[in-house]
């Protein structure tokens, strides 16, 4: 009996134990690794200047001091470019690929006039005749596409057919119409109700009642067709800076 007792001792004794495996797999949960522990995010910057998403085209660009101005119901598309001075107003369209650059000098597009595909517009400083620099088209203008526009002053009721050229102070009147492809030398000026073309322009006829009737209709028309393409976008316009400055001046909390 005594040596029955004394082999199963020794058997005991001689089996491993499981608690060191245990002990050990308990220290290595309780113990986090440190590559995995967690990093805090840094905080957010907080910052009161304008955030400009610099991926690709940009519509708006400032320069200095100046900002281009947007009025709420006037339609600018996607890839139009406006820098500077420039300022479109209510009913407004400038459409796909235009470029208005306003570095130099004011650029104005009046209500309900249309400055459609590829167009340029740019100002000069100033011009040696003393006649005003900047680019302005007045209302109900219609300027073809393809055209281009430097330090010219367009006034109400106009049309500038396509592919058209208007040089450094030179003056379209009250309901006249430019012949596509027509170049409109520096300094020259359009009688109101004449009908010119060329290269360079030159007076080709009076405009009839009903001509005259038709301007600012296509004007209008444009204006219909541009409400169906701003529904495809959501409302876009510069209003909210003038908002925050506003605010910021009374020391209303925005």
């Amino acid at each position: 009996m005594a040596a029955s007792l004394a082999r199963l001792s020794r058997r005991t004794l001689a089996a491993p134990t499981p608690i060191l495996p245990l002990l050990r797999s308990l220290s290595t949960e309780a113990v986090p690794s440190p590559s995995v522990s967690p990093v805090a995010p840094p905080p957010p910057a907080v910052s009161d200047r304008v955030r400009w998403d610099y991926r690709g085209q940009r519509r708006i660009i400032p320069l200095g001091q100046w900002l281009p101005k947007i009025a709420v119901d006037a339609y600018v598309a996607p890839n139009v470019v406006l820098a500077g001075q420039v300022t479109v107003y209510d009913g407004a369209s400038v459409w796909n690929g235009s470029v208005l650059r306003g570095d130099l000098n004011k650029i104005t597009i009046g209500f309900c006039s249309n400055i459609q595909e590829r167009c340029v517009l740019h100002a000069a400083w100033n011009i040696p005749t003393g006649l005003p620099a900047e680019t302005s088209v007045d209302r109900y203008v219609t300027v073809g596409a393809y055209s281009l526009l430097r330090s010219c002053t367009i006034e109400p009721e106009c049309i500038i057919g396509q592919h058209s050229v208007l040089m450094e102070g030179s003056l379209v009147e009250t309901n006249s119409i430019l012949e596509a492809g027509s170049v409109l030398p520096p300094n020259r000026r359009i009688p109101t109700g004449e009908l010119w073309a060329g290269n360079p322009a030159r007076f080709v006829r009076k405009l009839t009642h009903e001509e005259i009737v038709e301007i600012p209709k296509l004007a209008v028309a444009v204006n219909d067709l541009m409400q169906s393409h701003f529904s495809e976008f959501l409302p876009y316009s510069t209003a909210y800076l003038e908002v925050e400055k506003l605010k910021k001046t009374l020391n209303i909390s925005l």
